[in-house]
């Protein structure tokens, strides 16, 4: 995840991009997939396969560690359903 770093850390400009839209609420089914699609020009299925490698990065973690650990308690509820 280094495309275009900036001044977050370390982080690229598409990581913030990433931990941004998981901060916002959205309004009904499809809105946040939509957003994905028109505000970050990826596919849904990039868009979550680079939120999860954010999850387990650190600098993420010193960006936006009240998201990053929602995500993190989030994914691993999943994991042990499973």
């Amino acid at each position: 995840m280094s495309e275009g770093s900036g001044s977050g850390g370390g982080l690229s400009v598409r990581a913030r991009a990433v931990l941004a839209m998981e901060r916002r609420n959205w309004s009904g089914p499809g809105a946040k997939e939509r957003a994905i699609r028109e505000e970050l020009g990826l596919a849904p299925v990039r868009y979550y396969q680079l939120l999860n490698a954010l999850l387990d990065d650190a600098r993420a973690l010193a960006h936006d560690p009240v998201t990053v650990n929602r995500l993190r308690r989030v994914r691993e509820a999943r994991r042990t359903e499973r």
